[in-house]
């Protein structure tokens, strides 16, 4: 990956933090390209000295002509497009939604083939929101933002189909970890927030869910976009396929002085967690992942650090 340049869209949410610290850590180039705001997520991961590495955009993923600089202007070679509103913002908002998770892609898409001689890698992020509750047909989702993240894959396939653009997709799950703090999957990490510093903390959902490490995921997406693939393909994220005993269990471990105080419903998510991974092991050749105990571990130790050392607001990131 040396002398490459990458941008990073969303790159001040969760998964995006991490893909620019990873990047970082790897001695790589990186542009964030975000609306602005908080950097709260990437100041709980990286220390002053990368956080001065990272050149920052300010921009819209809905202004063609800025997304179209952002590459053009920078020399980018590899793209990770992870820019999107999550499903409580989609419900709130749904004609913003659709402008930032559809035009923005669409946007992203269309610089790319642009500029598909200058540009060696593009990844993006779908999420298993794609398909619908357990039991349903395949993909009848049951959200406007699943519906948003169907039509990413199908126009990510046909750009390959009428402009030879490649593309990788991957559709998370539940990703755990620093940083997450929104939408109703970061529920099980504010848990193990409020396990770091001692407090009781009710999860608002149950069930069997697929975990995935906010670290591991960013570390796949930089391999997607790495890859060297040609085509355009979607992939479900493997993990570890847990009910919520087990993750309780787990913070408990690594928070003794809370056993008790950690509880949760039992009405699961209204989503499918059963993941095909046969695309992803033999393309991408990812086949085992972050146990959950060793990932829940490291997230409840950062998260005591980061509260001891005054570099998390614990109230704010709880509510």
């Amino acid at each position: 990956m040396t002398g490459e340049r990458y941008l990073v869209t969303g790159a001040l949410g969760c998964i995006g933090a991490w893909t620019v610290k990873r990047l970082l850590d790897a001695g790589q180039t990186v542009w964030t390209y975000d609306l602005g705001g908080s950097r709260h997520r990437l100041e709980l991961l990286l220390d002053d000295a990368a956080l001065a590495r990272i050149n920052y955009i300010t921009g819209d993923v809905t202004d063609f002509a800025a997304v179209e600089q952002a590459i053009v202007g920078n020399g980018i070679t590899h793209v990770i497009h992870l820019a999107a509103l999550q499903i409580p913002f989609v419900r709130a908002n749904p004609v913003l939604g659709a402008q930032v998770n559809l035009i923005g892609m669409a946007n992203v898409l269309e610089a790319i083939k642009r500029h598909q001689e200058q540009i060696k890698g593009f990844s993006y992020a779908s999420s298993f929101a794609v398909y619908g509750p357990p039991g349903a047909p395949t993909y009848q989702t049951a959200s406007l933002y699943g519906v948003h993240k169907q039509a990413k894959e199908g126009m990510a396939r046909v750009y390959w189909q009428d402009y030879g653009l490649s593309s990788i997709g991957l559709r998370p799950h539940t990703v755990y970890g620093p940083g997450r703090d929104q939408g109703m999957t970061s529920l099980p990490t504010k848990a193990m927030l409020a396990a770091a510093v001692g407090r009781s903390y009710h999860i608002g959902f149950g069930g069997n869910v697929l975990y995935h490490s906010a670290n591991e995921v960013a570390g796949i997406f930089i391999k997607a976009a790495t890859a060297g693939y040609q085509g355009a393909a979607a992939f479900d994220l493997g993990g570890i396929n847990a009910n919520m005993d087990a993750v309780v269990a787990a913070i408990e471990a690594a928070a003794p002085d809370v056993k008790g105080r950690i509880t949760y419903d039992d009405k699961p998510l209204n989503v499918s967690a059963v993941a095909d991974t046969a695309q992803i092991e033999s393309i991408l050749g990812i086949k085992t992942w972050t146990p959950l105990a060793e990932g829940i571990q490291a997230t409840v130790e950062h998260f005591r650090r980061a509260a001891q050392a005054g570099k998390i607001d614990v109230d704010k990131s709880l509510s």
